[in-house]
């Protein structure tokens, strides 16, 4: 759904449909919050190189490992179209609970098809990419609806919703 889809895209990746696999501009703006930080707190991985470490690489965090990533990425954006890598992303990235792809995740999560689902349960899913276990729903609930309402915001910050439509009873 094209909600699915919007909440994914502003909370993984703004500038999907702009970069060709790395996004120089999302790398400088982790460094840069990272360094604030005093620590790793935030990812500059595209969707497209979330996708060739799932289906290529380990999650190991050594520099070789994000620069074949990066590799593979502009490979695969040289090789497929951007609706196509968001296809193999949407269908393959790991959701916790055993749910591989967005599909699954809505069937074990919400017991519907992804065809069914609302907003709310549209970000929630596109919150579990970066910690599927640490936001699973079943086993840590408070942090999943946190996870959730911090992409409806997301959604808010991009302008796909209104501050209104993104609050949740």
């Amino acid at each position: 759904p094209k909600p699915l889809v919007q909440a994914l895209l502003a909370t993984e990746d703004r500038r999907f449909y702009e970069h060709r696999g790395v996004d120089p501009v999302g790398i400088a703006r982790a460094v840069v919050a990272n360094v604030l930080a005093g620590g790793a707190r935030q990812g500059g991985s595209t969707l497209t190189q979330q996708l060739a470490r799932t289906a290529c690489l380990s999650n190991d965090r050594a520099l070789h490992r994000k620069v074949q990533e990066a590799f593979l990425a502009v490979k695969l954006e040289n090789a497929l179209s951007k609706d196509e890598i968001l296809a193999l992303y949407l269908n393959n990235v790991y959701l916790g609970e055993g749910a591989y792809g967005f599909g699954g995740a809505s069937r074990i999560y919400f017991g519907k098809p992804i065809s069914r689902l609302d907003r709310a349960e549209c970000a929630l899913l596109a919150g579990l990419p970066q910690a599927p276990t640490g936001y699973d729903p079943f086993h840590h609930p408070k942090r999943a609806i946190a996870r959730r309402n911090r992409v409806l915001q997301n959604m808010v910050d991009v302008g796909q919703l209104s501050p209104g439509d993104a609050e949740i009873l």
